[in-house]
């Protein structure tokens, strides 16, 4: 009996780069793929021609989105440095600073913690002021998108396409959410575990008897938290890409383009929800349940749950965006898009240098495979997300967004012509199902900046207090407005401090709005918590009547004491 050996060989075929003297590769390193041209136009013409309709359209989109960062971004910066300039003379801020004062915060944690007093808080009071000074910038450009993209249409001759009409069935997309949130548990339990380990980390750092240690426990604990935020975000993400495939895979699409808009939806659903999970626990839930002195709300049965500080959430809320932001960003762009493609273009000119000749395409066949434009977009969405969502409480997002679109821009272009095989050019009219999602978050915005600037920061406690309860017409006072006392002679069994260097202590305070210990109904929410529930949820209102009035998102708030006037 005679064998004979079969060799399968694989076929790869892709496009050369045309290089040259006059290539139209060397035109486009000169004038799209350079540092040096940061400040000109994209030539999407050329991209276009060169990669296709759907690579010039991604280049095209992504160029109006980096234009039109620039406003907020100036916008952002104004606010901050007003922020600086006035923190001085900013009431409040001066009140949680002044150590004459003496006001004596009940303890973080039972037995271990201490008493502490406000005055060591200062700097995070006057950091809090930094973001939380009253303006809020949320542009979105979808109008102006739509109309540069018929423009596009008109002058690529994309308009004789046939418009596949997209009808979005309720019960489909339905079954995809809850198919993604199903499968997204894991970052419930990971921000789960997070707040656990902050919580546990606050109890045992708190036994250390080093004073200085024990005044730097809670920025510790909130900047070791905050990192491993960030590493759960960027480790997950990559597994949920393959829970979005597999998936996908379950429902068997009938046809290639019903496949990537599925597999699309879902792997924004599910890294979205990676990316906005911390930054929603710090910005909606946090301090919510916590309870209060003598009645405190328990996990296991033995730790407390986390509180924010006396000057409230909203700083944490930064750093927490500021650093999964700029970690996503620059951690994902140096290692994933550049490094790692890099690596492997190295191993692969050191296993094929035998044997092979110079031509171009041996010199292609060793670039990175073309794997399509949905990784680009979805990078950019997520930043979109960072950018709209929470614009409220951070105001450098946008101008954060528009460094790193600056350098995006000119790395993609790079990756495309020097380590990427030249794809197939695709023929295709519009972005497709990404116009539907920047739609989505942009109105999901109008919601979270409106219940961020009501229930997150300080903005609409300080004016309610402002025009209806101080005495002058001034903040003076505001501080001890915002501070309840409870008589620490009521601490239940095992939860009053065990030792401490602040000793006759009888009545310590703790951010809230209840009555006092003398009330007839002591401990009670006070008349002040209803009263500033009722302004919070009417400016809720307010905001999302005057966005809505607004065609197609495409605007500008400001958000003035006027305003807030007439409101109160």
């Amino acid at each position: 009996m005679y064998y004979q050996n079969v060799f399968v060989h694989t076929i790869v075929l892709f496009r050369v780069h045309s290089h040259g003297g006059d290539g139209e590769t060397n035109i486009l390193h000169e004038e799209w793929a350079n540092y040096g041209v940061m400040y000109k136009y994209q030539p999407v013409d050329l991209i276009r021609k060169y990669f296709g309709e759907q690579i010039g359209l991604y280049f095209a989109w992504l160029g109006v989105y980096t234009q039109l960062l620039i406003p907020p971004s100036l916008l952002g910066i104004i606010v901050f440095l007003y922020g600086i300039f006035t923190v001085e003379s900013n009431i409040p801020s001066q009140e949680t600073c002044d150590e004459k004062l003496n006001i004596t915060m009940c303890p973080l944690c039972d037995g271990v913690c201490d008493y502490w007093l406000l005055s060591s808080v200062c700097s995070l009071a006057r950091a809090t002021y930094l973001f939380d000074n009253g303006p809020l910038c949320s542009a979105c450009f979808l109008e102006h998108w739509k109309r540069r993209q018929m423009y596009l249409k008109h002058a690529w001759d994309l308009t004789n396409l046939e418009d596949d009409e997209k009808v979005f069935h309720c019960r489909a997309i339905l079954r995809q959410i809850i198919q993604s949130v199903v499968a997204d548990g894991s970052e419930l339990l990971a921000v789960f575990g997070v707040a656990v380990y902050r919580i546990c980390m606050l109890s045992v750092w708190s036994m250390d008897p080093d004073p200085e240690a024990k005044a730097s426990v809670r920025i510790t604990v909130t900047t070791t938290g905050i990192v491993l935020n960030m590493l759960v975000v960027l480790v997950l993400e990559e597994v949920y890409g393959a829970i979005a495939v597999w998936l996908t895979e379950l429902e068997l699409p009938r046809t290639k383009e019903e496949f990537e808009e599925r597999i699309i939806f879902k792997s924004f659903f599910l890294k979205s929800m990676n990316a906005f999970a911390p930054i929603f626990y710090v910005a909606f839930f946090k301090g919510r349940f916590a309870g209060r002195p003598g009645d405190y709300v328990y996990v296991f049965e033995d730790y407390r749950m986390e509180e924010c500080a006396p000057p409230g959430c909203l700083i944490e809320l930064c750093i927490q965006l500021g650093m999964i932001m700029l970690g996503k960003q620059f951690i994902q762009n140096n290692v994933f898009e550049i490094l790692i493609p890099k690596l492997k273009k190295w191993y692969r000119e050191f296993q094929e240098q035998k044997g092979r000749g110079k031509q171009q395409y041996h010199k292609d066949f060793l670039l990175e495979p073309y794997e399509g434009v949905t990784p680009e977009y979805m990078e950019m969405m997520i930043q979109y997300g960072f950018v709209t969502l929470f614009v409220a409480s951070f105001p450098l997002a946008p101008a954060l967004a528009l460094l790193n679109n600056v350098i995006e821009i000119r790395l993609d272009a790079s990756k495309f012509i020097t380590e990427i095989r030249r794809p197939e050019a695709v023929r295709c009219k519009d972005i497709g199902i990404w116009f539907h999602i920047l739609s989505g978050i942009s109105k999901f915005a109008v919601i979270t900046n409106a219940f961020v600037i009501s229930f997150t920061s300080e903005f609409v406690p300080r004016m309610v207090y402002q025009y209806m309860y101080s005495v002058n017409g001034t903040m003076a006072g505001y501080t001890d407005h915002s501070l309840s006392f409870f008589n620490v002679s009521s601490f239940a069994s095992g939860s009053a401090p065990t030792s401490t260097l602040l000793p006759g202590v009888s009545m310590c305070r703790y951010k809230d709005y209840r009555d006092p210990p003398w009330a007839p109904e002591a401990y009670t929410f006070s008349k002040h918590y209803w009263s500033m529930l009722a302004a919070k949820l009417a400016f809720v209102i307010f905001f999302q009547v005057r966005t809505s009035r607004t065609e197609n998102y495409m605007y500008i708030v400001l958000l003035d004491l006027n305003i807030m006037r007439n409101l109160f």
